[in-house]
């Protein structure tokens, strides 16, 4: 195998080597900036009524669809377009609760303190309370040029929750407000006080109360595969995401990966086939990956697409495309 090969790793740990000072820059959907994320969504007319009809009626948005249709990406695009900063992302779990995404409490971490101290200091008990991502979303942004400005929030696989939470949500959707009974019980002696955000900033807390001033954009995101109880859905505008069509697919490929379109089309085509034809559960990411992999690697003899007619490098070609558009429902 030849120096200039595109294989970083060549299996041969009795020939360590530094071929890993020539690994490239990671593909833009892998960079972790949040911003990237958001200036490259592809929105569709449909996305963009809902949107705007939530930011106005100030409700929840449930957004369903297939993985890889874009659902938390649309927060990250709302975000960006209307500069609305830093997007609060609550993923949520089997053992998510609402007090969760409110704030948290270390009341052990208090008590270690304590134990070191002559008086337990109620002032202090602001540093172990933080907001959680609803709780912070309910506050004003903390630039006061921006205070009328509603936050991001996202609540993430909604249909991971438990039974109870949809409807323990409902309270906070309706009334735009909560209690930290921590706060309540000394608020006669400390009426104000300062704890930390989500976003690791710092806010000011009144009588143990939070009460929203500006309803945040909320998405909540669902792969469709639970049914949520009808108060819930009331509460919520629900837009449902479909597949992206062959058009989109170009126009995402080309937001992310520049020229690289017409090598591309093979790939997309392949693609649209198994997606479609052959009823594969793909995700749009699945499709970049391929076409990032086989197109952006340097063209060496060895390389997946280079132009020799082998016909052992094209088997190769062939079983790393079907890898990477493996169905998501296969095992």
């Amino acid at each position: 195998m030849t120096n200039n090969s595109w294989k970083i790793f060549r299996g041969t740990p009795e020939e360590p080597h530094n071929g890993i000072e020539r690994l490239p820059e990671p593909p833009s959907w892998r960079k972790f900036e949040k911003k990237k994320r958001g200036k490259t969504y592809q929105t569709r007319p449909e996305a963009i009524e809902l949107v705007n009809a939530a930011l106005y009626l100030r409700r929840p948005l449930l957004v369903t669809g297939k993985p890889g249709t874009g659902k938390t990406s649309l927060a990250y695009a709302v975000a960006e377009e209307l500069q609305l900063g830093e997007v609060l992302r609550w993923n949520i779990t089997t053992r998510s609760h609402l007090q969760q995404g409110l704030y948290s409490y270390d009341a052990i971490g208090r008590l270690q303190d304590a134990q070191g101290s002559d008086k337990d200091n109620l002032a202090d008990i602001g540093k172990y309370i933080q907001l959680g991502p609803l709780g912070t979303a309910l506050l004003p942004s903390t630039d006061p040029k921006d205070s009328k400005k509603p936050r991001v929030l996202l609540i993430d696989e909604m249909d991971k929750s438990d039974i109870d939470l949809p409807n323990d949500l409902l309270t906070i959707f309706e009334e735009g407000k909560f209690e930290i009974p921590e706060l309540t019980r000394i608020s006669d002696r400390f009426a104000n006080i300062d704890v930390k955000t989500w976003d690791n900033q710092k806010t000011t807390i009144h009588s143990g109360k939070v009460t929203c001033k500006a309803f945040p954009f909320v998405v909540l995101t669902s792969n469709g595969e639970k049914a949520f109880p009808p108060a819930f859905l009331r509460r919520c505008l629900r837009l449902d995401l479909l597949e992206p069509t062959p058009k989109e697919l170009e126009a995402i490929v080309k937001a992310h990966l520049g020229d690289s379109i017409e090598q591309a089309k093979p790939i997309i085509e392949k693609f649209i086939n198994r997606r479609d034809k052959d009823k594969g559960d793909l995700a749009t990411d699945q499709l970049l990956n391929a076409i990032y992999l086989l197109t952006n690697t340097v063209n060496t003899e060895d390389a997946p697409m280079g132009d020799s007619q082998d016909e052992d490098k094209d088997q190769n070609k062939k079983r790393l495309i079907d890898q990477l558009l493996r169905s998501l429902s296969s095992i």
